[in-house]
């Protein structure tokens, strides 16, 4: 009997956990860059599912977009004026940060859940920035390099929160805007949507979308990165020979 009864318990909680389910999609899962590209929106559509045997909650879902870009190798230098000029002093790596950051959410994230739950599953910018696998190092020593980072990364408009970015439709329907800025990289994007209810995570999904560039900037970048010492060498002629001309033409006699 205590076994059987260990194994209801079991399916309870199977079930419990599998109550409800998230489906997402995207407007767009390739985005084409081309000279005249400023930047657009990706439209984020869900919709929460509830098993037939589950009872409405009392509160209302919650909803968080988590949306990462490509890694990059980054370093954070502390400089410090010596006179005239600035010198470099310490520095840090930050060899696995996303290029683009961007977390929309339904209302204020600390509304939403517990500060331990947020820091334990990366829910948020402050609790993905100051993980211990944003960086290299494991002391807790870098934070100010830490904050400098996300100053700067904010700044050129690629670290973003909005508090209100997730809007419902319905109950159970939600929409978010993901804003890409023209200085987003080119790449793959994880989207990572969550659904929440009394402070806890019900459901999970993952979907991704491409920033893709085309023409004449793609065939570039392909010779820049295959040809990098034909590239540099035939930039630098082409800046000599206009740099020549220039002189020519408006050489005074």
């Amino acid at each position: 009997m205590r076994i059987v009864g260990a194994l209801l318990i079991l399916v309870g909680t199977m079930v419990s956990a599998r109550a409800e389910t998230l489906i997402t999609s995207l407007s767009n899962h390739r985005v084409l860059i081309n000279s005249n590209y400023t930047g657009t929106q990706i439209a984020v559509f869900g919709a929460i599912e509830r098993d037939a045997q589950t009872v409405a909650r009392a509160t209302s879902y919650d909803i968080v977009v988590t949306v990462r870009g490509p890694r990059q190798f980054l370093t954070v230098r502390e400089k410090e004026r010596l006179g005239p000029v600035w010198i470099n002093q310490e520095q840090q790596k930050f060899p696995t940060a996303p290029a683009y950051l961007n977390v929309l959410s339904s209302r204020p994230i600390e509304e939403i859940t517990s500060d331990q739950l947020r820091q334990r599953q990366k829910v948020g910018l402050s609790a993905i920035i100051n993980s211990a696998d944003f960086t290299s190092r494991r002391d807790g020593a870098d934070q100010p390099f830490r904050d400098a980072l996300y100053r700067l990364k904010a700044q050129e408009g690629l670290y973003l929160e909005d508090e209100r970015g997730v809007t419902f439709l319905t109950p159970e329907i939600f929409r978010a805007g993901i804003d890409l800025p023209a200085t987003a990289p080119p790449g793959n994007y994880d989207v990572d949507v969550t659904l929440f209810a009394d402070t806890v995570i019900l459901a999970r999904t993952q979907t991704h979308f491409e920033l893709v560039k085309t023409g004449f900037e793609e065939q570039v970048g392909v010779i820049a990165r295959d040809w990098s010492l034909a590239y540099g060498l035939s930039t630098a002629a082409i800046a000599l020979l206009f740099g020549w001309l220039a002189s020519t033409i408006f050489r005074r006699d």
